[in-house]
């Protein structure tokens, strides 16, 4: 299974500003920072991302619902029949908000790191629980289906219990675990804590358990490397092309067809994969053209020659689990990457 599953998301952060100051927050958001997308931009890209074979918009940031014009954002997805998915703090959550947001959201994710004393020391608030907890009711009495995001350290493992059992007391239909990566705000305040191979294994082990004890799904976005071995074109990882053995071959079909997430900065740069990812590999910005003309653009050879070294890499290894984000960013930092 691809690291998106069977959909092909574009991520839009149209906000850096956040009303939280989280320890491990890859684009370094805060109260005190303005960064914002021109909703222009952002109405054309959902239009163009849609022609081209996306089929979910994903909404991050930053917090989101500081974003203004979030609601238009939201309402042309739905007028091109696209999933629509947010991420929140979950703190602005209130009966007005969500009352704006009606229809207009597939699944709302909110972020929960562990026990309340665990989720206020990385959010470095000592309300974020008790708010977010406070707005529960009004999440679950909009109808609109909910989970939550938990980040895997190497020392919180043992929290997840936690949060499967408050996600399924609060009517979650998803838990979400995602390894830490060190990114933004994380890459100064906790980089010795992303999760090892070993820490991975001990989050999956546990996932089964939960599932089978609180009757909820847990996804864990840890891939097994025979998943890259059975399935590389999944990760992007696309045979060597004949005729050019140390290049890969390209995908056929428009982009929304193969590169799953495609991510938009809050300053209109495109890039595949991950906010942040370097931007030697970037399709370009919106500010510059139009995201039909960035696709055709692009020579998508230098990321897929990275993706298949990545690959190459991770199947003759002996570590078992990976997180398929972290070691793609990792490898792409390599002073031989865009060679």
């Amino acid at each position: 299974m691809p690291p998106t599953g069977s959909r092909s998301i574009l991520q839009v952060h149209p906000t850096r500003r956040c009303n939280l100051r989280c320890r491990h927050c890859y684009s370094a958001s805060g109260p005190d920072v303005d960064a914002t997308t021109e909703l222009k931009h952002l109405l054309q890209v959902t239009d163009d991302a849609a022609a081209l074979g996306y089929d979910v918009l994903s909404v991050s940031g930053g917090e989101p619902l500081l974003y203004s014009s979030l609601p238009e954002l939201l309402a042309r997805a739905k007028s091109n029949r696209l999933r629509t998915t947010v991420t929140s703090n979950g703190l602005l959550l209130t009966e007005r908000r969500l009352a704006e947001l009606d229809g207009l959201v597939d699944v709302l994710a909110m972020s929960l790191d562990g026990r309340p004393e665990s989720h206020a020391a990385m959010r470095q608030s000592s309300r974020a629980f008790s708010t977010m907890k406070s707005r529960l009711g009004a999440v679950r009495a909009s109808g609109v289906a909910f989970g939550f995001v938990f980040t895997l350290t190497m020392s919180n493992v043992a929290e997840m219990e936690y949060v499967a059992q408050f996600a399924a007391e609060h009517g979650a239909g998803l838990v979400q675990v995602h390894p830490l990566e060190a990114e933004g705000a994380a890459a100064m305040n906790l980089r010795n804590q992303v999760p090892d191979s070993r820490e991975c294994a001990f989050a999956i082990v546990e996932a089964a358990r939960l599932e089978r004890e609180y009757g909820l799904r847990i996804q864990v976005d840890i891939t097994h490397r025979q998943e890259i071995q059975r399935e590389p074109e999944s990760f992007l990882a696309f045979p060597r092309s004949p005729r050019s053995p140390q290049s890969p071959q390209r995908p056929e079909g428009p982009i929304g067809t193969w590169l799953s997430p495609l991510v938009v900065e809050t300053d209109g740069t495109v890039s595949p994969l991950a906010y942040g990812f370097p931007r030697e590999f970037r399709l370009g910005t919106l500010d510059r053209a139009s995201l039909p003309e960035l696709a055709d653009r692009w020579d998508p050879e230098p990321f897929l020659d990275l993706c298949r070294r990545a690959a190459d890499r991770l199947t003759a290894g002996e570590r078992t689990l990976v997180n398929w984000y972290e070691e793609i960013t990792q490898e792409s930092r390599k002073p031989y990457a865009t060679m």
